[in-house]
């Protein structure tokens, strides 16, 4: 058996070697990446013209522009079946009239009721309302629809909750939430709801949303409007002024009362379409297999019209990443030294609103998301995150998260590379699942580690300009930057031309709420 050990690792010791030696012409295709290179670039992407890069903004479009004919001016391949682009659509609704008329009076608009966001257009009559007092569902703990059938029909509920009662879940998902009680008459089959507040008469609400990825949806929430105590009691045959204290006592009968209900809302929804950037560099005899490289190229667009959020780090410095990669890896093809897998460098839109352009292509892959072996992130490499900025190691770190997630082969592969070119300190402090920013779920790597697809997000870390309009590329330490993209160049290079693809071999792990 020692025999054997010793044998093994005389046989692994040259490979161990030839991994750990330099290649001379990643070093010089690298060396194309630079601070000068990055500043000329970032200064555009982040200027006054792109306006933010919001998404959808004609500043999207812009920075969407120049990333195409940065692609093009290399000879890259255009990455979606001929076109340099891969659109997608938005949705937009704007309410055009909402109505609500009780046992045939009609009562009004943000002074007695408003539409609950979300809604579908509909018109619906119903002859008699279900009191189900706060509509608290929570396991074993209360269950206010308890004798109640509520299928099919008009559902009464009052905001707040009783004072013996402690939601077993706090949050989003609290059972004693706006979404938590919408969603346990939705699942009781109610058509309809009438939520009681206080708080009348309002301010008018947006009559538009905000534009959205799911113009199309699986299922519809739950159709409803909110309502005065005045209007409340219009249904319940209560006097208007103590029907809340009434209803906490316990006073208000939870049954079924004669009323006739009409309920109207009328929007029309507006349609647009943005993009995600994608240009192929063709791999030799891996060509059939993927390497991803992905940044986010918008960010949040501007707010009353004159201050701009330039979004020079989150993310213009990851989006100038790429553009020096792509140009990296187009000169050692030049020089005879292509990859062996091909190289998709994708720009996507729409993270800041919700994962919506790296959903939309994992969703819609052009390539095998099975063929790729990876997606290298790169979002917020050109700063000194809070935790750095007294650090001795301030201008040689990066964050490396997510390369423990999928594959027990990145990891170690990270190191190597490391090692061997930028020996840089990586710090993998936010692999931490406990950790509360939860940074591994919050950008664009997330929905290909959601397929399986193993990934490493470059970060930075948050600093005191990150989201507001003081991340301008003045601010940015363009060599740091440089040094991060040509890790994540090497590590790249390494994907691509490394004889298997990374096993996936470790079970994605989400937390309660994702």
């Amino acid at each position: 058996m020692i025999k054997k050990i010793i044998v093994c690792l005389i046989l692994s010791m040259p490979l161990t070697a030839a991994a750990q030696k330099k290649d001379k012409s990643a070093t010089k295709a690298a060396a194309t990446i630079t601070a000068e290179d990055m500043k000329k670039h970032l200064y555009v992407i982040a200027s006054k013209e792109m306006e933010g890069r919001d998404t959808p903004s004609p500043g999207l479009e812009k920075a969407a522009n120049y990333i195409e004919e940065h692609f093009r001016s290399l000879g890259l391949t255009p990455g979606n079946n001929g076109s340099y682009r891969q659109y997608y659509p938005l949705y937009k609704d704007s309410m055009q009239d909402a109505s609500l008329v009780i046992n045939g009076k009609k009562v009004e608009l943000n002074a007695d009721f408003q539409p609950i966001p979300g809604n579908y257009a509909a018109g619906l009559r119903f002859s008699e309302v279900v009191f189900a007092g706060y509509g608290i569902s929570d396991g074993n703990k209360r269950n206010d629809y308890k004798d109640l059938n509520i299928a099919g029909k008009l559902v009464l509920i009052a905001d707040g909750m009783p004072a013996d009662y402690k939601p077993s879940q706090q949050g989003f998902s609290s059972p004693s939430g706006v979404t938590g009680r919408m969603n346990a008459a939705l699942s009781r089959g109610a058509s309809a709801v009438l939520m009681i507040y206080n708080n009348f008469p309002r301010k008018g609400g947006s009559v538009s949303s905000n534009w959205s990825l799911n113009g199309f949806k699986a299922t519809q929430s739950l159709f409803g409007f909110t309502i005065s105590t005045e209007t409340a009691a219009k249904i319940l045959g209560e006097d208007a002024k103590t029907l809340m204290d009434k209803i906490k006592e316990g006073a208000v009968a939870t049954k079924t009362y004669k009323s006739e209900v009409e309920l109207n809302y009328s929007k029309i929804t507006k349609t647009t379409q943005v993009s995600n950037v994608l240009a192929l560099l063709e791999g030799t005899d891996k060509k059939d297999e993927y390497v991803v490289i992905t940044a986010h190229y918008d960010h949040i667009g501007k707010r009353n019209d004159t201050t701009i959020y330039y979004g020079a780090d989150d993310d213009g410095s990851g989006t100038t990443g790429i553009l020096e990669l792509a140009q990296a890896f187009v000169e050692a093809k030049k020089a005879g030294k292509g990859p062996r897998r091909s190289i998709l460098f994708m720009t996507v839109s729409g993270e800041e609103k919700g994962l919506w352009g790296s959903r939309y292509y994992s969703e819609h892959p052009v390539y095998p998301l099975d063929k790729t072996t990876v997606d290298l992130n790169i979002d917020m490499i050109g700063r000194i995150g809070n935790e750095y900025m007294k650090n001795k190691d301030s201008a040689n770190y990066v964050y490396i998260i997510g390369d423990d997630k999928l594959s027990t082969d990145l990891a170690a592969i990270t190191d190597q590379v490391n090692s061997t070119y930028s020996k840089m300190k990586l710090d993998r402090k936010y692999n931490d699942p406990k950790d509360p920013n939860r940074f591994y779920f919050r950008s664009d790597h997330y929905n290909f580690a959601e397929k399986g697809v193993p990934i490493i997000f470059y970060f930075n870390g948050v600093h005191p300009d990150y989201h507001r309009p003081t991340d301008t590329p003045d601010k940015i330490n363009y060599p740091l930057m440089a040094k991060r993209a040509q890790l994540v160049f090497y590590t790249a290079w390494e994907m691509a031309n490394r004889n298997d693809m990374l096993k996936r071999d470790l079970k994605l792990e989400k937390p309660k709420g994702f």
